[in-house]
């Protein structure tokens, strides 16, 4: 296992290799295997890529963060302009029926609400809207339509850890109430969690995914 020092060198360490990240302008702390990220990053883009940077760590068991996005002069739009550009973006879209997403946005914090019919695409749609510019944040409130059944969506996800997490997916169990989906179990890394996650909202009409899995090392 390794020392909170140890960790603090390799989150360091991931951040200077992720391009997308300019690194000299974060902090790392790092107390019982909870990583705190500080410091301020120019885009939301930057600081949801140095998250993720963090997360990628072998031995990371938590993640507290602390970065402000200081949007550069030229960055900065009124909320207006960043609603009419994701509106826009919406709008453009091939995989989305019209109007089915709303566009809020307050200070620069855009709140997207809505239903679509699969995962995917409220995914495509939060990725979209991150890298607009002048964006500081993104609230993620679409549903997914409830189309399936319980047997059948439990059988699925099952079917889907052992194609994507092999080494753990006999680890993972998997539980179906509605159209919510209940992780639990044990999984190596937090790569095989995340595939776990992946899997279970990869089934169509899976409206929330509650991840219980713990990251043993």
């Amino acid at each position: 296992m390794k020392s909170d020092s140890q960790l603090k060198q390799d989150v360091t360490a991931e951040l200077h290799w992720e391009p997308a990240v300019n690194a000299s302008q974060i902090g790392v702390e790092v107390k019982n295997g909870i990583v705190t990220l500080a410091g301020h990053v120019d885009s939301y883009t930057e600081k949801w890529n140095a998250e993720r940077a963090a997360q990628r760590v072998a031995g990371v068991t938590g993640l507290a963060v602390e970065m402000e996005v200081r949007l550069p002069g030229p960055s900065q739009r009124d909320d207006a302009d960043i609603a009419r550009s994701a509106n826009d973006l919406l709008n453009w879209s091939s995989s989305l029926a019209k109007d089915s997403i709303q566009v809020m946005v307050e200070k620069g914090w855009v709140t997207l609400t809505g239903q679509v019919g699969w995962d995917f695409e409220r995914r495509e749609v939060t990725s979209s809207i991150r890298k607009l510019m002048g964006v500081t944040g993104v609230s993620d409130q679409i549903t997914i339509k409830p189309v399936v059944s319980v047997t059948v969506l439990k059988s699925d996800i099952e079917a889907a850890l052992k194609r994507r997490a092999h080494n753990d997916a006999a680890m993972i169990t998997v539980n179906v109430k509605g159209a919510e989906v209940y992780l639990s179990g044990t999984a190596h890394t937090w790569a095989e969690r995340d595939l776990a996650g992946h899997a279970a909202w990869s089934a169509p009409g899976v409206q929330n995914v509650v991840d219980n899995i713990v990251v043993t090392y």
